[in-house]
């Protein structure tokens, strides 16, 4: 009796203090679940990658929009390197890594989400720019600023988390009820503050920037169908940047419209009112769906973006090498 309850605790050696198997765990079954769960991290990390190298590799591909792009393709890369293999190890409610990792892994997914939706928030800014005030767009959003931008993005969410976690980082395994386990808490005051600031005001500032943006759109269309058969080879020429501009901020709106509904899904408890340890179910599939939105971005871009899926080829074929690459015409032909 005493060998079978010491097969049910993830540290036998710790008979009164170790946490338990999670019923059903150990079954043959679940099996499939870690092999699933493990290759949608392995996919994430590569189509991520891929996205990595495009913008950074390719000359032409050095737009303000495209940095932002690269940007949020950095923070999903580290979420399947880092964070859904942790997710995988938490599957059987056992974690063998210790307190300290526990929190360094609670800090960088608490930094890394807060660097995604500040990605996002800057992505609606540079769509409301280049559909409501295209003739400005090129002077007021360059690379540099978008650079300085994400940067700052990334240091303000560092510093941020920091704060909020402060407690948690002194102290990581105040909150386990057993040796095993991996919990992480912060205050009803700093969790409000949370929800404000990286739910709450930053869907707010997209859902306002992006009906800006639909309402510039649909009167762009009827002025363009109404002047239709008046236009010359020059206003060609804009019409053709604006239905590319507005291209864009469709892709990029899909982008950010099933980012919202992860992430909502994953604020759903604290939103609520409900305890997480009430609420373990949704919590967990949030954090899931959350996390397997960082698989899904790059998907997106080889359904609406040519100049992905061709610079995608010639990665995977090692035409990146040949000393020419970085001048590929990803719009035409390869080269």
């Amino acid at each position: 009796m005493e060998t079978l309850e010491g097969a049910e605790l993830c540290f036998p050696q710790l008979l009164n203090t170790s946490c338990r198997w999670k019923p059903g765990q150990r079954r043959a079954q679940t099996i499939f679940i870690y092999i699933l769960l493990s290759c949608i991290s392995l996919l994430t990390v590569a189509l991520n990658l891929m996205v990595i190298v495009s913008v950074s590799h390719f000359r032409r591909l050095h737009t303000p929009t495209n940095l932002l792009l690269l940007s949020l393709a950095v923070s999903d890369f580290l979420v399947g390197l880092l964070l859904l293999p942790a997710q995988i190890l938490l599957i059987g409610g056992c974690w063998f890594l210790g307190s300290f990792l526990c929190g360094l892994l609670a800090y960088a997914s608490f930094i890394i989400t807060s660097a995604s939706i500040g990605t996002m928030v800057l992505i609606s800014v540079d769509r409301y720019v280049a559909i409501c005030d295209p003739l400005h767009y090129p002077t007021k959003v360059t690379v540099k600023r978008v650079q300085i931008s994400v940067c700052l993005c990334w240091a303000c969410s560092v510093s941020y988390n920091s704060v909020i976690l402060n407690v948690f980082q002194r102290h990581p395994g105040t909150y386990n009820s057993c040796y095993g386990e991996c919990i992480v808490e912060i205050n009803f005051i700093a969790g409000a503050v949370d929800v404000m600031l990286t739910f709450i005001g930053p869907i707010a500032v997209i859902i306002v920037l992006y009906l800006g943006v639909f309402v510039v759109a649909v009167s762009q269309a009827r002025a363009m169908r109404s002047h239709v058969a008046a236009v010359t080879l020059r206003r060609s020429e804009a019409v053709k940047s604006k239905k590319s501009e507005m291209k864009a901020a469709r892709t990029l709106g899909v982008v950010v419209f099933v980012f919202l509904i992860c992430f909502s899904l994953y604020f759903y408890p604290s939103l609520a009112g409900q305890d997480v340890s009430n609420s373990v179910a949704i919590s967990v599939f949030g954090i899931w769906l959350l996390y397997c939105n960082s698989c899904l971005n790059p998907l997106i871009y080889v359904f609406f973006y040519p100049w992905f899926r061709k610079s995608v080829q010639l990665i995977v074929t090692l035409q990146i090498l040949q000393p020419d690459s970085r001048d590929a015409n990803l719009q035409g032909r390869l080269f």
